[in-house]
């Protein structure tokens, strides 16, 4: 009855079934590992963020890497209170509130490094934040990478003077007189009023939406073997009863009573039964004829 199965027909659709279901597996297997790299990659990058380790020369970490991001770094300089900034929208443990931005100038010489000294409630517009220490100064802080507008909840455009939507360097060039690091540090102990902003994993190494993405993929690559699976099943179920009635048709066939059309067999027999009785009633008058006798009634 399975027969069939070795039909060219079925030999192509088993041949794709074959080879569909292995390459699902491992397109839905490959898209997994990469969504588990991106929750591994963001959970280390949250824990060197949080991490208390000695720190470094800023120097030594830069170029900035997602290696870097996170870590904890120390530049001396002096601020530059005249260009100090603040960073509306902000939200800490649940409170809106703002940043205070202020570049420092490294003694050493090179781009103005943009250090976030803290946190403050309510909003920026007519604010008088505390102003910074005066001198050379040690800032100690975990270097943070540029923001991306993208990523920003909070208005970009539209701002006061003197505030800023998007810490990063596209931004500062515009408002600051003199070349800026693209990259940013945030103070691990901030100065009274002001709470400490908390160091955030790089953009793009985290759950976003592109690691989601790589999730949903998994599901579909899972769901699209399943679905050749399913069909293969479907049109074998199908092709085993097509083949079951046509070997029921071939044995009535051979019995002699061929199979009728639906609605037919009363008809069939009514008219059989008519044509005997016609014939019986033929073969009565032509005895009558012979013998003498009257023809029975019809």
């Amino acid at each position: 009855m399975y027969r069939f199965l070795l039909t060219p027909r079925w030999w192509a659709i088993n041949l794709f079934v074959v080879l569909s279901i292995p390459v699902c597996l491992i397109a839905g297997t490959w898209q997994l590992a990469r969504f588990e790299d991106q929750v591994d990659s963001h959970r280390e990058q949250q824990e060197r963020a949080e991490a208390t380790d000695a720190p470094r020369p800023l120097a030594e970490l830069l170029p900035l890497t997602t290696e870097t991001v996170g870590r904890q770094a120390e530049v001396t300089g002096t601020y530059d209170v005249e260009q100090q900034l603040l960073v509306p929208g902000r939200m800490l443990e649940g409170k809106r509130g703002y940043y205070v931005l202020t570049p420092l100038r490294p003694a050493d010489g090179g781009p103005a490094v943009p250090v976030v000294r803290g946190w403050l409630p309510g909003a920026a517009d007519d604010a008088a934040p505390p102003a910074p220490p005066e001198g050379e100064v040690t800032v100690t802080g975990a270097l943070q990478a540029a923001e991306s507008p993208s990523k920003v909840t909070t208005p970009t455009t539209g701002l006061s003077a003197g505030q800023l939507g998007v810490i990063g360097a596209a931004s500062l060039i515009n408002v600051l007189p003199y070349d800026v690091s693209d990259s940013w540090i945030t103070v691990r102990d901030a100065e009274e009023p002001m709470a400490a902003v908390p160091a955030e994993a790089p953009t793009g190494t985290g759950l976003d939406m592109d690691a989601f993405q790589n999730l949903g993929y998994t599901a579909e690559w899972f769901v699209f073997a399943a679905f050749a699976v399913f069909m293969w099943f479907r049109l074998f179920r199908r092709e085993v009863e097509s083949q079951h009635d046509a070997e029921l048709e071939r044995l009535l066939t051979e019995a002699g009573t061929p199979a009728a059309e639906p609605g037919t067999p009363a008809t069939d027999a009514g008219t059989a039964t008519s044509d005997a009785g016609t014939a019986t009633t033929a073969d009565a008058s032509d005895a009558a004829v012979r013998t003498g006798s009257p023809a029975p009634p019809a």
